[in-house]
């Protein structure tokens, strides 16, 4: 609840930009609108071949395809994440995979879609090195204590692991699973291309929807910095553990959007616009979806 509310306090004391914001929306193109929420729809398609890509055994096209529209809305219950994983661990043990491969197929997902992100935003970053500084998005008084908190994080979780067995030998244990199942995966070539394919599709996509909304809304940047902003926002903001990154996601955004060279108040409009489409049009249907889901022992 801490992001939500600080999220909360920064929105009210901007409330005019987002006022501003409010009132461009009405002069968004709709052709460019739909364009992106056809985008929108095929994200869920590029997940779904992630997902696949993940595990040996063939998964139910339709049904899988239906838990990752599913996994959107559960992912706005649960903070980064745990919402979409919970849902497809489930669907996976329903589907018959043991708890362990499940598992371990999950991190393997999470694990390419990470890399694909970052890949991509490395790869726009050496494309067009003025796109973005990483400094508006976080000053460089931040990086000494965010560099320190890193630190104290993986020395308290190596002890963990060095002074407790029974830690030490359930990680042992999964981490085997999980490099079985990824060597596994990458011996077919059909399930590496799903696996990898689509986890550079899915942020691809995302980051052309923004681009869409801004062109509807007249943003006057670049379509390639546009993309290096989205892909850098939701970097930076990975680890904000709020549900579905609401909040966090929107503030990330709109100083990555302004930072790029864009107005605030447009790039207000934009980033509220983006989240709409991406966010919460799909929520009530992917809400409805995951109760027929579960009602149909689907998940």
């Amino acid at each position: 609840m801490l992001p939500l509310l600080l999220v909360t306090v920064v929105a009210v004391r901007h409330r005019s930009v987002l006022a501003e914001g409010f009132a461009h929306l009405g002069t968004a193109e709709w052709p460019w609108l739909l364009a992106a929420v056809g985008a929108t729809c095929l994200t869920w398609v590029a997940a779904s071949c992630t997902r696949q890509g993940a595990v040996v055994e063939p998964l139910p096209k339709r049904r899988l395809l239906a838990t990752q529209f599913a996994a959107g809305a559960a992912n706005h219950l649960l903070p980064t994440g745990l919402g979409a994983s919970a849902v497809n661990l489930r669907f996976m043990t329903v589907c018959g995979l043991p708890l362990a491969r499940s598992s371990a197929a999950l991190a393997l997902y999470l694990l390419a879609e990470s890399i694909g992100r970052v890949a991509l935003l490395g790869a726009l970053f050496l494309a067009f090195p003025d796109a973005l500084r990483l400094s508006t998005l976080v000053p460089e008084t931040a990086f000494g204590p965010l560099l320190a908190g890193a630190a104290v994080v993986l020395v308290i979780a190596a002890a963990v692991v060095a002074l407790v067995g029974r830690v030490r030998s359930t990680l042992v244990s999964f981490l085997r699973t999980a490099l079985g199942e990824a060597r596994s995966v990458h011996t077919r070539p059909a399930r590496a291309l799903a696996l990898w394919g689509g986890s550079f599709a899915f942020p691809a996509l995302q980051a052309s929807v923004l681009v869409l909304v801004g062109q509807s809304l007249g943003l006057d940047v670049p379509a390639a910095h546009m993309a290096v902003a989205y892909l850098a926002a939701t970097v930076a903001v990975a680890l904000v553990p709020t549900p579905g990154g609401i909040g966090s996601v929107e503030a990330a955004l709109v100083v990555a959007l302004v930072a790029a060279g864009g107005p605030a108040a447009v790039a207000t409009a934009v980033v509220l616009a983006f989240r709409v489409i991406t966010v919460w049009l799909p929520l009530l249907p992917g809400a409805v979806t995951l109760g027929a889901l579960v009602r149909l022992k689907v998940i």
